[in-house]
């Protein structure tokens, strides 16, 4: 009679346990997927900042049509990463087509800013001061979500890989969810110091 208790004490600790692990995997995946909004936000913003910035710059970079376009262009793509990574936050293709997307878009924007300074007259307008300056605040703003979604997600998948959650994890198909990587090449160069 003893062992009929034991076995219904022991049963009844397997299932609190599986409920508790299980909600908890959960909330920790609703975290990161709430995470995840807060980039969409910052980056929609971002993306609806560079169409102004671009058509203030048109009227002085006439000469500068391609690299306008490719500009837009590297934009809707990054858009439409944003647009697949959103519906499915955390899954691995979509992080890194949007991570990729992300890169070219910097690198464009950062060849459109460079190629801007040899325009004095551009630099001097108010409106694309403000733009700039809207751009790079919504560009820390994103730095910042990025990286309060990757703790989420990093909290989530250590949670889901430890034992015995992982047990929990692999029977309700909870899978592991992808780091936003942004590679930014310009800030991990070293810079080039010269006393000459």
């Amino acid at each position: 009679m003893e062992w009929i208790i034991g076995i219904g004490v022991c049963a009844v600790l397997v299932v609190i346990f599986t409920i508790v692990t299980y909600n908890k995997l959960v909330s920790l995946k609703n975290r990161f997927q709430n995470a995840f909004a807060q980039i969409d936000v910052q980056l929609t913003r971002r993306y609806d900042l560079i169409p102004n910035l671009v058509e203030t710059a048109k009227a002085y970079m006439t000469h500068e049509r391609e690299t306008l376009e490719a500009v837009i262009a590297a934009r809707n793509q990054a858009s439409s990463g944003l647009r697949k990574a959103a519906a499915d936050p955390g899954n691995p293709e979509a992080m890194k087509a949007l991570a990729v997307a992300e890169q070219g878009l910097g690198g464009m924007l950062g060849r459109f800013m460079a190629l801007s300074e040899s325009y004095p007259q551009l630099q001097a307008s108010e409106n694309m001061k403000q733009l700039s300056e809207e751009l790079s605040s919504t560009e820390n703003r994103v730095a910042f979500a990025r990286q309060a979604y990757n703790d989420a997600v990093m909290t989530y998948n250590v949670k889901r890989e430890q034992f015995p959650a992982n047990i929990v994890a692999s029977q309700f198909r909870f899978t592991a969810a992808a780091l936003l990587e942004i590679e930014d090449q310009a800030k991990r160069q070293v810079p080039k110091v010269s006393f000459s």
